[in-house]
């Protein structure tokens, strides 16, 4: 049993695929302050907001104390049902550069991969070997 874990963990979809969660971890922290650091604050200020991820509508104001509320924080303390749409469109925005920055990624990779080389054109096979044995005997009796 130790020695097909052994054969499992070296084989190289798995190694490949431990890599590639290492990787995406720390990308995802990249991706995250590209959006965070860099997008929200110049969205909002697009927007004429100074905090972007403080973007929400007020459903019903809170039991503990009564809106307007300046930020989502104070909202949430105070027990408000909120839809926060500045951080649905965060997320949003986390996701296309995410994709798009996979699909750079992999055509770089396809990129680079060498292609394999061509395999020799395949011969006749014995089905087509065999009826072309029969064509020449059919011409040679006429």
């Amino acid at each position: 049993m130790l020695k097909e874990f052994k054969e499992f963990a070296m084989r190289g979809n798995v190694v490949d695929l431990a890599v590639g969660v290492i990787i995406g971890a720390a990308f995802g922290a990249i991706v995250n302050s590209v959006v965070n650091d860099l997008l929200n604050p110049l969205l909002g200020l697009i927007l004429g907001k100074v905090d972007f991820a403080n973007l929400f509508l007020l459903l019903r104001e809170g039991e503990k104390a009564a809106g307007p509320y300046k930020t989502l924080a104070d909202a949430q303390a105070a027990g408000a049902v909120t839809m926060n749409y500045g951080m649905f469109i965060s997320v949003v925005i986390k996701f296309i550069l995410t994709t798009f920055s996979i699909f750079l990624m992999v055509k770089w990779m396809n990129k680079m991969r060498k292609p394999a080389p061509e395999a020799p054109p395949a011969g006749p096979s014995a089905e087509e070997s065999l009826l072309t044995e029969i064509r020449d005997l059919l011409k040679s009796r006429n």
